[in-house]
């Protein structure tokens, strides 16, 4: 680890991270302070607990081409973590911050010379309604994308790849469900579901899934700011990052509200319907207008009846990467962190 730390402090002195007060973002954030590296970050709203720790804050908005005028100035790697998360909302606001938002960066990066950067993409580039069983990154991008975080996403990451030159070095990494401490969004909501009885397992149930826990997410991005600043051999590819192994996904959710006593999802629903009652709410909430999630959509219920698990082979060939942190010992860090209460959903 020592080692490690100091590989990447060497190729790392001044750094971006967009989106530095999100959940990756701010892990990330975190680890690199850790390692002595010079850290600003861009995000839309002020954050006192990083800028107290000698963290440069910038507000500004990715939508915007004059948030980047001087950020960039005199930094050797950008990590782009910022994007609009979720399966809901204005089309538009998706693709102005995560397709948009992603070629300012890009131009920033180039017209500042900074000669690293990593983007933080997701396996939804590749989730086309069907299962996915240890695919690896030869899949194809998704023809038919359910939601348009993922049709963003697909046009983001393309043009990150597109990018990379060698005055620019680039690499999108692709971290599947990324979970653990400090999460007010993926896994609150769904113990929140849980303790409300809202949850139905959705199909057969035995589907398996990729999971990454955070602080293996955190280890990819330094690892491939680490290889585009030294060999390149990840330069202008996209990688899939998870555990050793995946989960079956409603035996793991079960076994974690049983650690916090919530009652097992038993109930059950077909794909289909769920996917019928998803396409007349998303049919509802647009013509009404109504801004909050719908309860199903339809890329909700394939991504609870399908399985979408990857092979990290490139990413352990290329990268070097290994999960430092088990599923079994994340679930016990995950578990003590949600009973200490801090895990409103934001």
């Amino acid at each position: 680890m020592a080692t490690e730390q100091k590989m990447q402090s060497a190729t790392m002195r001044k750094v971006v991270v967009t989106g530095g007060g999100g959940f990756i973002g701010r892990a990330l954030v975190q680890a690199l302070v850790g390692r002595g590296v010079e850290v600003r970050v861009i995000g839309r709203t002020p954050y006192p607990d990083l800028a107290a720790q000698g963290v440069r804050c910038i507000r500004g908005d990715i939508r915007e081409r004059s948030t980047f005028e001087d950020a960039l100035r005199g930094c050797d790697t950008v990590f782009h973590t910022a994007a609009k998360a979720g399966i809901w909302g204005p089309r538009q606001e998706y693709f102005a911050i995560n397709h948009i938002g992603t070629v300012h960066v890009i131009a920033a990066c180039r017209a500042q010379g900074v000669p690293r950067l990593v983007y933080t993409s997701t396996p939804s580039v590749a989730f086309d309604r069907d299962n996915l069983d240890g695919v690896d990154e030869s899949a194809p991008y998704a023809k038919r994308p359910l939601c348009a975080y993922a049709a963003a996403k697909i046009l983001a990451e393309q043009a990150v790849l597109a990018a990379n030159e060698s005055e620019l070095r680039t690499i999108a990494l692709r971290p599947h469900l990324v979970w653990g401490p400090g999460d007010h969004h993926l896994i609150p909501r769904l113990l929140e579901r849980g303790r409300a009885g809202q949850l139905k397992i959705v199909g057969t149930g035995d589907n398996r899934v990729d999971i990454a826990f955070i602080d293996n997410v955190v280890h990819a991005h330094l690892l491939a700011a680490e290889n585009l600043g030294t060999t390149g051999s990840g330069a202008g590819q996209a990688f899939f990052i998870g555990q050793e192994e995946p989960v079956a996904l409603w035996q793991w959710i079960n076994g974690l509200f049983v650690r916090l006593d919530i009652p097992p999802v038993t109930r059950r629903v077909p794909l289909a319907v769920a996917y019928g009652a998803g396409m007349m709410l998303e049919g509802i909430h647009g013509a009404l207008k109504i801004t909050s999630e719908p309860r199903m959509t339809r890329f909700l219920a394939c991504q609870l009846a399908k399985s979408h698990w990857f092979s990290h082979r490139k990413a352990e060939q290329l990268l070097g990467y290994r999960p430092l942190v088990t599923t079994d010992e994340g679930i016990e860090r995950l578990v003590n962190w949600l009973r200490k209460g801090d895990d409103r959903p934001a």
